[in-house]
C-alpha cells in the first residue's frame, strides 16, 4: 500500500513537473503556425485553427480519377471528365491529395522552393491517403518518382518528389493483413535540362517535356505496373511524358499519386 501511494504521489509530481516544463518552453519558445505564423497552441498540430479550415477546404471534392480535375460523379463521361475525353493520356489512373489552392499550395510552394521540410511528412501524408484510396494501391510494382535534372537537383538541393514517395504505401496483395509496400524505383531519369512549366501554356507544356525523359539500362518495367510520384501536376504533360517513356520501356500500367492538382479551369 504504501509502495502504491508512492508510486502514486512521485507520478503526480512527474505529471506536474512536466506541464511545468512545457509550459515554461512555450513561454520562451511560443508555437506558431507553420504557414501564417500566428501563435497557437501545443496541441495545434503545428497549424492554427484557420490555416487546418483552409486546409481542408483544399483536399474535399469529387475529381476525375483519370485526369485529376474536379468533377461530379455526374460530369464523368466514360473514363474520365469532360476536361480530359479529347486527351490522349498515358497514365491510366490518377489519386490527389488536394486542389492546389489557400494553404495546400503554400505549403507546396515552401517545400519546393524555400527548404522548409517540415512539410514533408504532412504532404507526404496527404498523397499517400489519396494513394491508400485509389483502386490501383493494391497492384503497384514500382513506385516511381517524377526526376529532376540533375543542373535542377543541384540548384534546389533534393528531389521534393523523391521525398514524398519515400514516405507512399503501395503494393501487391489485400489490403488485411497490408501487403509489403512496393519498393521505390529511380530508374526513370530525365536526360534534358527543361524550362520551368508554370509560366507556359498547354501546348508549350507538351513540347518543354517532349523526350525529357529515359529509362536507365537494365531497368526491370516489362510486365510491372508502376505508380509515379510528384507533387503537383497542372496540365499533366509531366506525369504523360513520364508514363509515355514507361511504357515503351514495357510497363504494363502507369498510375500517378500527387499532393496537389493545379489550375482547374485550364483548357
Amino acid at each position: 500500500m504504501v509502495e502504491s501511494r508512492f508510486i502514486d504521489f512521485f507520478g503526480g509530481v512527474r505529471a506536474v513537473c512536466g506541464s511545468a516544463v512545457r509550459g515554461f518552453n512555450h513561454l520562451l519558445w511560443p508555437a506558431v503556425c507553420d504557414v501564417c505564423q500566428l501563435h497557437i497552441g501545443q496541441s495545434d498540430q503545428r497549424l492554427c485553427r484557420g490555416c487546418w479550415d483552409e486546409l481542408l477546404g483544399c483536399v474535399g471534392g469529387d475529381y476525375c480519377k483519370r485526369c485529376g480535375r474536379d468533377a461530379s460523379v455526374y460530369g464523368l463521361i466514360g473514363r474520365g471528365c469532360g476536361n480530359c475525353e479529347h486527351l490522349d493520356l498515358h497514365y491510366d489512373g490518377i489519386a490527389r491529395g488536394g486542389v492546389y489552392d489557400g494553404v495546400l499550395r503554400d505549403m507546396i510552394l515552401a517545400f519546393k522552393f524555400h527548404d522548409r521540410m517540415e512539410f514533408d511528412d504532412r504532404l507526404a501524408a496527404m498523397a499517400n491517403s489519396a494513394l491508400q484510396g485509389s483502386s490501383f494501391a493494391g497492384s503497384i510494382d514500382y513506385i516511381v518518382p517524377v526526376p529532376l535534372h540533375w543542373r535542377r537537383r543541384i540548384e534546389r538541393g533534393y528531389n521534393q518528389s523523391l521525398l514524398i514517395s519515400r514516405r507512399l504505401k503501395a503494393g501487391q496483395g489485400p489490403p488485411s493483413p497490408p501487403a509489403a509496400s512496393a519498393p521505390l524505383n529511380t530508374d526513370l531519369v530525365r536526360i534534358r535540362h527543361t524550362d520551368r512549366q508554370w509560366n507556359l501554356s498547354p501546348s508549350k507544356r507538351r513540347t518543354n517535356v517532349k523526350n525529357a525523359f529515359a529509362v536507365r539500362k537494365g531497368h526491370n518495367y516489362s510486365g510491372k505496373r508502376l505508380c509515379l510520384v510528384d507533387d503537383i501536376t497542372t496540365s499533366g504533360a509531366t506525369l504523360n511524358e513520364c508514363a509515355k517513356t514507361l511504357k515503351a520501356a514495357g510497363a504494363k500500367a502507369v498510375f500517378a499519386a500527387v499532393v496537389a492538382v493545379a489550375m482547374q479551369d485550364l483548357g
